[in-house]
């Protein structure tokens, strides 16, 4: 199939999205770090970082909103989120919809599974238990029983809902599942895990209903060191992962196959990370078994930097630190597996800068429609005709690559090699003297129509019309000498700064085109042409902007 067909194929399937918002005002699992957003950047300044921008830090527990698990969270030798290939977390799968079949504190079974959906060895399974219904912006559920007349929807989330029956795991284990998702707050049963202590009501409960139906004890039907050895030792050894709080178009899907994709942020340091959940099904007139055949046949292309502490925040932004609060031998806020509260700004790693981040009128990451995230696009490799503080233009990515109307569009300057994971490594030339547009290019971007852009260094703006021509001025005159070889006159000549500071901010989210920032991994290797392009961001409704996964598809050579 050629690149056109392919390109077609796959922006003409049903793309649904399998995300729960992720808000403030979403529960964190009970006892761990609920999202906290402050704005420590304004435009027209703010306490902390200045002014400029609106500049978000967070503290979240990554257990918080659709999230991986990752074999870490277990087991202290296994692997980061980081380190799991996109292959291991894409693939043919089902949504299996149990939720007439299960209650409060109930158990699922395999055959609760088999019974309702084809099943496959190796498949991804996601199971809808019904209970995203008590999501955090879900209608109120009525419940005579409870107090007010309404279940308590964190209760009903995190402490009422099934888990797996005694047998569940080691069948996901010879079916050889690469991942099972769950829409609740747990893949385990929450009486499994160390709610059971910290909700003693709950477990009593629990109990009660297990001796009704299985006339056995919790430790009687799930004993302690065995149990343990299975989710902590077997299951993390052999690889199955766990994507927890799904919800989204989940009903969509109800007992039907589809290509799933669970695109975590790549987080070198922990167990866990957001993600977010897509499934595809065939384009109308192509039959499932071919588009599953189309689909593991295509390549993904991974173009997000690593997440980690050691990466480089954006000049007077705050930097990623982790501080683990519970590990799997115990800590003194938990015990049972590893966990980790982060704290950060967003203007690190891999990015999408949202409207909001300099429009005060914009859409925030969460409330961008799904269909803006992915679609046809271009890579243009202009890296053989720009240099240190130069300018590049349209007519360069025009030679390089046909960019039509409503593309997404990604510019290879090639400063991705001083990245900080880069063996080539400098990280002054990444942050303060990479290239940058001309002062036509944003008027040429809406011209095209762009639906966003991406960059492949810090900022999509050219570093000398922001801040840092002030903190860099011999930088500053270099990027002017060139100017002036380039265009017969100065910066402030060609730039004058009413119209031009942050021009790609400024000037283009009004108008809906957003752009990212820092693309690296795979990219560095592409070769100019046209793709078709993923963005995987977080729901974020309160986020200005987010860090995400982003992957380029195209048929295998």
């Amino acid at each position: 199939m050629d690149r056109e067909q392919f390109i077609k194929t796959i922006a003409s399937a049903r793309w649904y999205d399998l995300t729960q918002a992720m808000s403030i005002f979403t529960p964190p699992f009970p006892g761990e770090m609920p999202l906290q957003v402050h704005f420590f950047k304004r435009l027209t300044g703010s306490f902390g970082g200045g002014q400029g921008a609106n500049g978000q830090q967070i503290e979240w527990s990554n257990n918080t909103g659709t999230h991986l698990v990752g074999p870490r969270a277990f087991h202290s030798g296994e692997r980061a989120i980081a380190d799991i290939p996109l292959t291991d977390l894409c693939g043919e799968g089902v949504v299996v919809d149990i939720s007439e079949a299960v209650s409060d504190y109930g158990l699922y079974t395999p055959e609760m599974i088999t019974e309702r959906a084809e099943v496959k060895e190796g498949d991804i399974l996601i199971i809808n238990t019904g209970y995203h219904k008590y999501g955090w912006d879900q209608p109120d559920i009525p419940n005579p029983d409870c107090q007010g007349g309404i279940e308590n929807k964190e209760f009903g989330y995190y402490l009422r809902h099934p888990g797996p029956s005694p047998e569940f795991f080691q069948w996901a284990l010879d079916m050889k599942f690469k991942l099972i998702g769950v829409d609740c707050g747990c893949a385990e049963h929450p009486m499994n895990t160390n709610l059971r202590y910290m909700h003693a009501r709950e477990f009593e409960k629990a109990e009660a209903k297990l001796k009704e139906t299985h006339g056995k004890t919790w430790d009687e039907l799930f004993p302690p060191e065995w149990y343990h050895k299975l989710t902590h030792i077997t299951m993390p050894k052999a690889g199955l992962l766990l994507a927890e709080s799904l919800g989204g178009q989940i009903k969509e899907l109800s007992n039907q196959r589809a290509w799933i994709m669970v695109q975590p942020i790549p987080f070198m340091e922990v167990e866990s990370a957001w993600s977010r959940v897509v499934a595809l099904q065939a384009p109308e007139g192509m039959s499932e078994d071919d588009f599953f055949a189309f689909m593991g046949s295509s390549e993904m292309l991974d173009m997000t930097l690593p997440f980690s502490v050691q990466t480089p925040q954006w000049a007077n932004y705050v930097p990623l630190s982790v501080i683990y609060t519970k590990r799997v031998g115990g800590q003194y806020f938990g015990l049972g597996r590893n966990n980790a509260h982060c704290k950060a700004s967003f203007h690190l790693a891999t990015h999408m800068d949202g409207e909001k981040h300099f429009h005060a009128a914009g859409k925030t990451i969460g409330e961008t429609p799904f269909e803006k995230w992915f679609g046809p696009g271009a890579i243009a490799d202009i890296s053989e005709f720009v240099s240190d503080t130069s300018v590049y233009t349209p007519e360069m990515v025009e030679k390089v690559v046909e960019v039509r109307a409503g593309d997404i569009l990604v510019i290879k300057t090639g400063y991705g090699k001083y990245g900080w994971n880069s063996p080539d490594s400098d990280e002054f030339r990444y942050m303060i003297r990479h290239p940058g547009p001309s002062p036509d290019f944003a008027d040429w971007c809406i011209e095209k129509q762009i639906e966003w852009l991406a960059v492949d260094c810090v900022a999509m703006e050219h570093p000398m019309n922001t801040i840092q021509r002030l903190w860099h001025p011999k930088t500053f005159e270099e990027a002017n000498q060139k100017l002036i070889e380039q265009y017969g006159a100065d910066w402030d000549t060609i730039y004058p700064l009413d119209k031009y500071y942050q021009d790609m901010h400024l000037n283009l989210f009004p108008k809906g085109i957003i752009h990212a920032e820092n693309l690296g991994t795979d990219l560095m290797k592409m070769e100019s042409g046209r793709y078709f392009i993923g963005c995987f961001v977080q729901k974020g409704m309160d986020l200005a902007s987010c860090w995400a996964r982003f992957v380029a598809f195209k048929e295998k050579n």
